[in-house]
């Protein structure tokens, strides 16, 4: 049984890379090394391992993978710094529609 990565990297020019493997050691190997010229990190080299989170069902990682990717790079740095408060009130729905600001009395 394997065990799944999903993972953050951080890349030279301040961005980050979010992606999933099986074996986290070769994968940043990989992106050290330039292993593939047609890779996000390929010349935002070198990358630091910013974030790591294990899952044992691959369609779990997968998933988690596609959320990350879709946060800001504020909640991306929440989940990095472990600030856990800080992440929930960046995930709280801030439209005006949204039910939170409607009156009770409707």
């Amino acid at each position: 049984m394997f065990t799944y990565y999903v993972y953050i990297l951080k890349c030279t020019d301040n961005s980050f890379y979010t992606g999933i493997t099986n074996n986290i050691e070769l994968r940043l190997q990989q992106h050290q090394s330039g292993f593939n010229k047609n890779c996000y990190t390929y010349k935002k080299r070198p990358v630091a391992l910013k974030f790591q989170q294990g899952f044992n069902d691959v369609l779990q990682a997968i998933y988690f993978e596609k959320k990350i990717k879709g946060w800001t790079r504020a909640k991306k740095l929440a989940l990095i710094n472990g600030d856990y408060n800080m992440l929930k009130i960046l995930s709280e729905c801030r439209n005006a529609t949204h039910s939170k600001y409607q009156p009770l009395d409707k």
